[in-house]
């Protein structure tokens, strides 16, 4: 099971990647410099720093992506968000969102280039088990949503 897909609803998973530069930019305009910097609760991440997130796994989804294609059966790499997290205070927002802008409109085009057949591709999580290529798509849109979410919410307060 994919625990981002339920953050999906009927959306289209390549729409959602697509659109989530332009979104998250709309939101971060909207939130402001100052808040953007303030934690959404004790011990939450602020919206910079969910927008450094967003970059780190932009990097992490941009490779995998390219890795499944180029090897039979590929096995993901995990990585623990909480270890990558401390150093975010390092990284500027303006920067964090030009990164994961342009990794993701690369990642897009890589994504809208494959053949149907590619989405079928077999690979493997190791905490999640065999799936499809088309899954890993699907968790790229669900991360999306779940995070725009969290700050929609911090942008309509």
């Amino acid at each position: 099971m994919n625990p981002y897909a339920t953050q999906l609803g009927e959306r289209d998973p390549l729409e959602v990647i697509a659109s989530t530069a332009a979104r998250l930019e709309t939101l971060l305009a909207a939130i402001g410099p100052v808040r953007a910097m303030q934690p959404r609760a004790p011990g939450k991440w602020s919206p910079r720093e969910i927008t450094c997130h967003l970059a780190d796994c932009e990097i992490v989804f941009a490779f995998r992506l390219r890795q499944a294609l180029a090897e039979d059966r590929h096995c993901i790499q995990t990585f623990d968000q909480d270890k990558w997290a401390p150093v975010y205070g390092a990284y500027d927002l303006s920067a964090a969102l030009a990164v994961f802008t342009a990794v993701r409109n690369w990642s897009v085009a890589l994504v809208r280039s494959l053949p149907a057949a590619a989405f079928d591709k077999p690979l493997t999580h190791p905490e999640r088990g065999e799936m499809r290529y088309r899954v890993l798509v699907e968790t790229m849109a669900g991360h999306d949503r779940n995070h725009l979410a969290q700050l929609e919410a911090v942008a309509a307060a």
